[in-house]
């Protein structure tokens, strides 16, 4: 039998008797790993762009909230999981690269607009088919049903974890 690194770390952990729950320790180490591994490639194929992860993912945000592909800061901390001096930096850093602005928005002058610009737009738009090819690639392995009962899955354990999203 062809064991993979977790396979490994579990064994020795059932062996030197921690019998917690191996399952769901070697699953959570699995989603690590491969979410590790895929960030890496996905940032290495970026890298020729001159963009980062972060930096597509934010504007991705802008772009499918819709026209005029603006969010609120706090709607970009929440999805993205950030703090909101994250946000500010990040914001801070796209906005200097002419990528997006900052508006006060006209209906609640306490709030901040993030909005796409058009260079951030074509930018984004540049990249987003490499970004998918990626994807696709190092997916390319798993057969259609595997790959859709995964998602499947892991679409079950978020909604457990996270919650319906609000409309």
């Amino acid at each position: 039998m062809i064991i993979d690194q977790i396979a490994a770390i579990t064994a020795d952990s059932a062996t030197t008797g921690q019998r917690d729950d191996l399952a769901a320790k070697a699953l959570c180490y699995r989603l690590r790993r491969l979410a590790h591994y895929v960030e890496t490639q996905l940032r290495r194929e970026l890298a020729s762009f001159g963009i980062e992860l972060w930096e597509l993912e934010l504007l991705a945000y802008l772009h499918r909230s819709g026209s005029p592909y603006q969010a609120t800061a706090g709607a970009l901390q929440d999805a993205m999981q950030l703090t909101t001096g994250a946000v500010t930096k990040r914001v801070t850093a796209l906005e200097r690269r002419g990528w997006v602005e900052r508006n006060i928005d006209p209906r609640d002058r306490r709030q901040i607009l993030v909005r796409l610009t058009y260079e951030g737009e074509q930018r984004a738009m540049e990249v987003f088919r490499t970004k998918t090819e990626t994807e696709s690639r190092l997916l390319a392995s798993l057969e259609p049903q595997t790959l859709h009962r995964l998602n499947s899955e892991l679409h079950q354990l978020l909604l457990e974890m996270e919650g319906p999203v609000a409309d």
